[in-house]
């Protein structure tokens, strides 16, 4: 019988990914995914993948949630549906627990009714573990929850709820905290993007030689979103449910070395100017994580270095600006 996954957040960066790489690799696994508008959402990331169906829900929306698990009874659900932005969480806190807390419990409600044993991805993050110590570095899976924004606790709601359905229900819910990770079809209000389409637009004639910034002093731990999209693959193949896994490549990168890394993809002159809008009420200094816990069940390990994430995310922001005809 042929397998049916369902991806939610299919058209985001993340997702549209995982939909490639599930397609890419197997001919006998049905890919579904769900977006929010059939007329409103942004579908460029999905639009070349013909191997998908594409649901319109609104998760937040139970009544629609329920539907579409009765109806499709997914074998797999990679729950991705998020507000994803740190920023944008200090700006919209409550648009931020809405959208990532009440739209996991419906996703949880209807597939405790409608579809049990279906198995769940949920996907948190490293921004979970928010203010860490010195003494701390590299974070485990052990390591205390100290959370630093609205998303950050957005993240360890969905976290909770997710142990605690295991616990209570037995839902089949494998938890994961990806470190930060990146490459093509990274959005632009991500900071390594953001610095990779402002060189881009320098590089192309489309700005001044100035490169707008936050704070660069955050360390992070960076994994290519190949190797992302292959590691939540493996956590519901291989991975215990109700168990959580850090996914990271462990090391870390100053988000200044970033910005210099990505300058010398560019002979022009560029100058840095710090941008206060671009500067958070607080900010996790050090995110650098150990993930050998989820090696040793898995075999996986990161493919792609710092250097190969760069390089792809700013060759795409050329060749979108360029495919946009904003080249003069």
């Amino acid at each position: 019988m042929t397998e049916k996954v369902l991806i939610t957040g299919i058209n985001g960066f993340v997702g549209s990914h995982l939909a490639d790489f599930i397609t890419d690799n197997s001919c006998d696994i049905e890919v579904h995914g769900t977006i929010r508008h059939w007329h409103r959402s942004n579908l460029e990331n999905i639009e070349f993948n013909r191997s998908v169906e594409l649901h319109e829900c609104n998760l937040v929306d139970s009544h629609n949630v329920n539907e579409l698990i009765k109806t499709l009874q997914p074998d797999k659900v990679f729950h991705l549906a998020a507000q994803s932005h740190v920023a944008t969480s200090w700006l919209s806190p409550n648009d931020t627990y809405t959208t990532n807390i009440i739209s996991q419990s419906n996703l949880f409600e209807a597939i405790r009714t409608h579809s049990p044993e279906t198995v769940v991805l949920v996907v948190g993050s490293s921004e979970e573990y928010g203010l860490v110590h010195e003494d701390e570095t590299p974070i485990t899976e052990d390591n205390s929850l100290r959370p630093l924004s609205p998303y950050a606790v957005s993240k360890v709601a969905q976290d909770m709820m997710a142990l605690q359905n295991f616990h209570s229900y037995g839902l089949k819910v494998v938890r994961t905290r990806a470190f930060n990770h990146s490459g093509s079809r990274r959005p632009a209000h991500f900071v390594d993007s953001s610095f990779a389409k402002q060189i881009a637009e320098i590089e192309l004639g489309l700005r001044d030689p100035i490169v707008k910034h936050g704070n660069l002093d955050a360390i992070r731990d960076f994994t290519h979103v190949k190797d992302i999209v292959r590691a939540y693959w493996l956590a519901l193949e291989k991975c215990e449910y109700g168990d959580v896994y850090n996914i990271c490549y462990g090391s870390g990168l100053k988000i200044s070395e970033v910005l210099q890394r990505l300058i010398k993809f560019t002979d022009k002159t560029i100058e840095c100017e710090i941008d206060q809008s671009r500067m958070r009420p607080s900010d996790v200094p050090v995110l650098v994580g150990d993930c050998n816990k989820f090696k040793k069940v898995t075999g996986w390990k990161p493919i792609f270095d710092n250097d190969d994430i760069l390089r792809d995310t700013y060759a795409y922001w050329v060749d979108k600006l360029k495919e946009n005809k904003y080249v003069p």
